[in-house]
């Protein structure tokens, strides 16, 4: 049994996840967690509803400062409606932290993208499509990311979105 407060999460994060009811790590989580908040690259899988969000998305919240003014992580999902469910999730888990972060997707006012970039979010929840549409009207800097989390990366391929994915992550520090 793994508690949170074993894996060195500040304070403000363990009060989200006690308020969300979280009381010990999913197996995905306990072996995720302690790989990503050393920094190192990982691949993780498992079924629906483990808490695989949780699992790279506590980490990424605990090492960014509230202060910070760049987006410093970008999580790609497949679909609006994941990337939609993972930004909701991000949002419980920094709640207390002061975390910003971002849902970009296509089906949504660019318009209004542009003006919630303006808030400057460190963490953006993408799709690679939208992204890209960003990236190129230069609204989305990824020059200061420092984690890239490829939501659902099965799905992505299958999907088609390869090159799309190739050509972000050439625009993110080569040690990403």
């Amino acid at each position: 049994m793994n508690t949170f407060s074993e894996f060195g999460l500040e304070p403000k994060v363990l009060q989200a996840i006690t308020e969300l009811g979280f009381e010990e790590a999913t197996p995905i989580q306990a072996k995720s967690i302690p790989i990503a908040m050393s920094g190192r690259d990982m691949i993780g899988q498992a079924q629906t509803g483990t808490g695989k969000t949780a699992a790279f998305g506590l980490p990424l919240i605990n090492k960014i400062s509230k202060d910070e003014e760049h987006i410093v992580s970008l999580i790609m999902t497949p679909t609006r409606e994941l990337a939609i469910q993972v930004a909701e999730e991000i949002g419980k888990l920094a709640r207390f932290k002061g975390t910003r972060s971002l849902a970009i997707y296509g089906g949504q006012d660019i318009v209004r993208q542009i003006r919630a970039l303006k808030k400057k979010p460190q963490i953006i929840i993408g799709t690679p499509g939208r992204l890209l549409d960003h990236i190129n009207r230069k609204t989305i800097k990824l020059d200061d990311v420092q984690t890239v989390v490829l939501d659902e990366a099965d799905e992505m391929l299958d999907m088609g979105f390869m090159e799309d994915i190739q050509s972000i992550l050439k625009l993110v520090p080569e040690e990403r």
